[in-house]
């Protein structure tokens, strides 16, 4: 037994209520997309020729991004580094690292550990890949043999998503809906 006092029975009415305290000030609002795979075109930002992303969540106060990967053609996308997890769910398609024996395809979900290096590939069945990936911290691009050649972050994917919209007509600003 402890000393609290046994708390009054919810009822069933009471349980559909709404929650009636204001919530934080600072808190941001929800952030709901109906369609994480867009019918508007532009709203996926060229990364290369047939390769896009499209954001979904761009976290800046908590350095990580959520987008939709698009390929549209066949090869290898990017050798990269995480130095913390990435998570995926396939959502069309199939793709694998260069690097392991599996293949991540249609509605599976891959997590990526912490550290490790991989080269994504697109094999030339797959006629178009389609996969969620949150991506926490940074992809640093390198060679074969370790030596970097570049980096993405969510400050640089918030850049170039602003500078997309503003060259496709939806506004610079359009990203800012994405920002938390």
């Amino acid at each position: 037994m402890t000393n609290a006092e046994p708390r009054a029975a919810t009822t069933i009415d009471e349980r559909w209520q709404p929650y009636r305290r204001p919530q934080p000030a600072e808190a941001h609002p929800e952030l709901v997309i109906a369609a994480a795979v867009p019918q508007d075109e532009r709203v996926f930002v060229p990364i290369e020729e047939n390769v896009w992303f499209r954001p979904l969540l761009l976290s800046a106060s908590s350095g990580y991004w959520m987008s939709v990967l698009r390929v549209r053609r066949a090869g290898v996308l990017s050798r990269h580094r995480h130095p913390q997890p990435v998570h995926g769910y396939v959502i069309k398609g199939s793709w694998r690292y260069l690097e392991h024996d599996w293949e991540a395809r249609e509605g599976g979900y891959v997590y990526e550990a912490p550290g490790e290096t991989h080269t994504l590939v697109v094999d030339p069945h797959v006629e178009e890949m389609i996969t969620l990936f949150q991506v926490n911290g940074t992809m640093i691009y390198v060679d074969p043999d370790g030596a970097v050649t570049g980096f993405d972050d969510v400050f640089t994917r918030i850049d170039k998503c602003r500078a997309h919209y503003a060259a496709c007509g939806l506004g610079a600003d359009y990203v800012d809906q994405f920002i938390r």
